[in-house]
Formats: structure tokens, sequence, C-alpha cells
């Protein structure tokens, strides 16, 4: 009895990790979205008329033949060269192992295509621990006739390079960049250029730090490790300007009162949120504050 909890404990935690995993990359994609664009997709980027944009829906999919429930992350309706058009982006997590993507993927694309009647453009975001390769198409045909070729855009962050994007000054890059293709002993060197890019930007208080804390997320450094990035820091023509960039809320928390400190900067994480019109629900998780504090900030 005792092992069955523990696996199912086991169990709650990965699904609620690659909860907070989705939530976090929606988080990220929404506030930046434009910019996630123009990093990874610049023909995208270029074609959309970004005065057109209006977040649809979050939409659920069912799959009956593998009894599983999955939610498409960002679907936004826009205009691509003044015809109404979707664009989906949806985020495969780092411990979702289900096979045939491709298919799922077309599945989502046929049952918005259903849905909206409009034409779609698909993204996929794969967010994987390790190298992994996925094909990008999807075929049914058959020795005497081909039925349909499917094909998708994609990101796979472990296969990207990160050197490619520590000159540009965009915040979606700088996040990902700790989710991309470095070596363990790069670790210290990404978290540098991570620091370099962002003393380059003007962003305001409760942006800088979504990208700190999901920077932070996935690439948390030693303390040993973090010795190393301040000397690079002291012997960097930009010390200047990376000293005075704005600290994370975890950092914060060190230097005024742990739970203080925490909770001052989620506050200011969930009032930008807040104003963004994201749902409450979204904004406990990202910032594990309660409902009622959420409710609280609403001015």
């Amino acid at each position: 009895m005792q092992v069955i909890e523990r696996v199912r404990e086991r169990s709650d935690e990965t699904t609620y990790t690659a909860h907070h995993h989705d939530l976090l990359f929606k988080q990220l994609i929404h506030t930046f979205f434009k910019e996630f664009l123009e990093a990874f997709f610049p023909d995208v980027h270029q074609n959309i008329d970004f005065r057109h944009m209006s977040p649809i829906s979050e939409e659920v999919f069912t799959d009956l033949h593998e009894g599983d429930t999955r939610r498409l992350d960002i679907v936004m309706e826009t205009k691509l060269k003044d015809e109404d058009v979707i664009l989906i982006i949806h985020v495969e997590p780092q411990s979702y192992t289900q096979s045939n993507f491709r298919e799922r993927m077309y599945h989502y694309f046929s049952m918005l295509y259903n849905k909206y009647r409009k034409p779609i453009v698909p993204i996929a975001v794969f967010s994987y621990d390790h190298k992994r390769k996925e094909p990008t198409e999807f075929d049914m045909t058959f020795p005497f006739f081909h039925v349909l070729t499917f094909n998708f855009l994609a990101l796979p962050l472990k296969q990207t390079n990160w050197r490619d994007f520590i000159k540009s000054n965009n915040p979606a890059a700088a996040a990902l960049l700790s989710k991309m293709g470095y070596t363990e002993k790069e670790r210290t060197q990404v978290k540098f250029e991570f620091l370099r890019m962002m003393s380059k930007m003007e962003l305001d208080p409760a942006r800088m730090r979504l990208i700190y804390g999901f920077f932070d997320r996935y690439l948390s450094l030693s303390e040993k490790e973090e010795k190393i990035v301040m000397e690079k820091v002291k012997h960097s023509p930009d010390m200047e300007k990376i000293m005075e960039l704005p600290i994370s809320y975890e950092e914060k928390g060190k230097r005024i009162g742990e739970e203080k400190g925490k909770k001052m900067g989620k506050k200011e994480v969930a009032a930008s949120m807040l104003k963004k019109g994201l749902s409450i629900d979204l904004i406990v998780e990202v910032t594990g504050l309660d409902a009622k504090e959420v409710e609280g900030l609403r001015q």
C-alpha cells in the first residue's frame, strides 16, 4: 500500500511540474508574443499585421484513443496580408513522452480548422531536456494514392545554438537561452551572456522579473558557478550596466528578508499579469500567491 501511495505521489508531482512548466511558457510567449516570433520565426513575424491580434480562449482537446487531454498553449487570431488567420503555438513539455506528436499536431490543426474555417499557421515548441529529433510532417498515403501531407513549423530548443541569439536585444530569446543547447561547461557563460543581454533592454520591472524567473527556473547555478559569473561580470565592459539590473524576486528575498522579498516581487508580477487580463488561476500557479492576495491587487 505504501509503495502505491509513493508511486501516486510521484505521478501527482510529475503532473504538477508539467502543468507549471506549461504555464511558465504560456506566460512568457503571451507577454513577448511579437518578440518570440521575431527571434525564432522571422518569416511569420514579417507577414503578420500586429495591429490585429486577438487571443482565442484556451482550446482543450481530448484524445480518446490515447486517453489523454491536452490544452493548446497559444491560440491567436490575426491578419496575414489582409487575410484572417489563426496562429497556434503549442509547447510540447519536457516530461511529455507520448509518441506520434506529428499526428497529434495534425489533430489539433484539423479540430481548429473545423471550428473556425480559417487558414492556420501551426507552430510547435519542443522543450525537452535532451536533444531529440521530432519530424515536422504528417503523411497519409497508400501504395495507390497520396491523401495528404501536413507540415508545421517547429522550434527544437535543445537543438538551437544559444550563441546565435546573444547579440540580440530580444527578451524572449534571452529567457529561452536557459532551454537551449549548451554544455555543462557553458552554463556560467550562458548566465553571463543572459545578464549582458538584459543590461541592454529597457523593460518595466514586472517584465524584467518574468524573464529572470523563467531563466532561473531552467538554469539555476550553484553558489560556486554564481561566483564564476560574477568574476566574468567584473571583467566585462558592461559591468556597470549589469550591476544596475533589477534582480529577480528570489535574489531580492535574500537581501531584504526571504519571505518578505519574495512576496513583494511576486505581487509586482501578479499585478502586471492582472493588467493583461490573465486568469486568476494562471496567476496563482505562476506566482504561488493565493487567490485572495491576487484579487486584492485589482485596482
